[in-house]
């Protein structure tokens, strides 16, 4: 009898806590946007070494796609950081779009640590929003610049679409 009452109370604790859970990313999920794409660039372009992630997307006129990034990296003494995000519709370019992961106006999970001149920073953030003027095929490509690439450490670099 005991250890039918604790079985029962180890699933009433595992529901609860999927139930929780449930309902943390899905009301997430209704403050941050839903999530159309991810571009996983990882990598620092150069020159002579472009590294781009790109997707299509089915969008209607005065669709909204924020722009968001997921940066985990480290780095020595000071570091600037730009997406360059290409946008064409119907393959024609129509925009080059600059974002600077660090300015964003809204973060989740940010966790930020320095010691001395050395800087390891993780977060996903919220930078830029635009609206598309017709309805189209978008395609997004983006590219990471740095300013320097000395001491840098990217364990992740993506640009997150959401809507």
């Amino acid at each position: 009898m005991i250890s039918l009452n604790r079985q029962c109370m180890k699933n009433k604790v595992a529901w609860s806590v999927l139930v929780i859970t449930g309902l943390t990313f899905s009301g997430c999920e209704a403050i941050t946007g839903k999530e159309l794409a991810r571009l996983a660039v990882n990598v620092v372009s150069t020159e002579g070494n472009i590294r781009s992630q790109e997707t299509t997307l089915d969008l209607k006129a005065k669709d909204e796609v924020a722009i968001w990034s997921h940066m985990d990296m480290e780095y020595d003494g000071n570091v600037q950081l730009r997406f360059q995000i290409q946008v064409l519709k119907d393959s024609v370019a129509i925009a080059l779009i600059e974002v600077d992961p660090t300015e964003k106006s809204m973060t989740v999970g940010e966790v930020q640590t320095q010691f001395g001149g050395h800087m390891n920073w993780s977060f996903t953030g919220k930078n830029k929003v635009v609206t598309v003027d017709e309805d189209g095929r978008y395609t997004f490509r983006a590219i990471l610049v740095a300013s320097d690439t000395v001491g840098l450490k990217l364990n992740a670099a993506e640009v997150i679409l959401k809507q």
